[in-house]
């Protein structure tokens, strides 16, 4: 009979210590920010290269007026043409964008995942009780029947006339002498 031993992996000891774990990851981090800047900078002696293939550099000595101005017209149309590619190319990327939405609505209502609007209800005290017990149907109660009334004062209200007719009265220190009394 051979006995089975199970562990669990919670008991089992690891393979490395922690130190050796902090160190090994260390190590990694670091060659993957080396790896990281290599790849950049290749992406950018990759691009310097294209650039340098498709555009090569201008010789504008030696030119005349007349080269030069027929040089600039064919810039003009070179970079018209490349105007309407990167507007054809924004148009199709959009179009893919939406096509790729309505897509997902599609794919989720397939699924039968689509969560419907909530609408909110309002609820009387009556209808909240009526949700905690089955007897409160029959006993209606009213909250606002055993609250106290409170009787506000009607604030003084000043009556709005006109200001042209006010304006030769408070005109000069007589006028600025009334304010301030009236103020205090």
């Amino acid at each position: 009979m051979r006995k089975t031993v199970c562990v669990s992996l919670s008991q089992r000891k690891p393979k490395y210590s922690a130190t050796r774990r902090l160190h090994l990851k260390s190590k990694l981090l670091k060659k993957a920010a080396s790896m990281l800047v290599a790849e950049s900078e290749e992406k950018k002696h990759e691009k310097e290269r294209v650039l340098n293939e498709c555009f090569p550099p201008l010789k504008l000595s030696g030119l005349s007026v007349q080269e030069l101005q027929d040089l600039c017209k064919e810039l003009n149309r070179k970079i018209d043409v490349t105007d309407e590619a990167r507007y054809d190319m924004e148009a199709k990327a959009a179009r893919s964008g939406t096509e790729i939405q309505t897509l997902i609505l599609k794919i989720s209502e397939l699924k039968g995942v689509k969560r419907p609007n909530l609408k909110r209800v309002k609820k009387t005290t009556d209808d909240m009780l009526g949700a905690f017990t089955e007897t409160s149907k029959l006993m209606k109660a009213d909250f606002k029947a055993k609250l106290k009334t409170v009787k506000k004062e009607d604030e003084k209200k000043e009556e709005v006339t006109d200001w042209r007719k006010n304006v030769e009265a408070m005109s000069g220190m007589q006028g600025r002498k009334k304010l301030f009394t009236a103020g205090q």
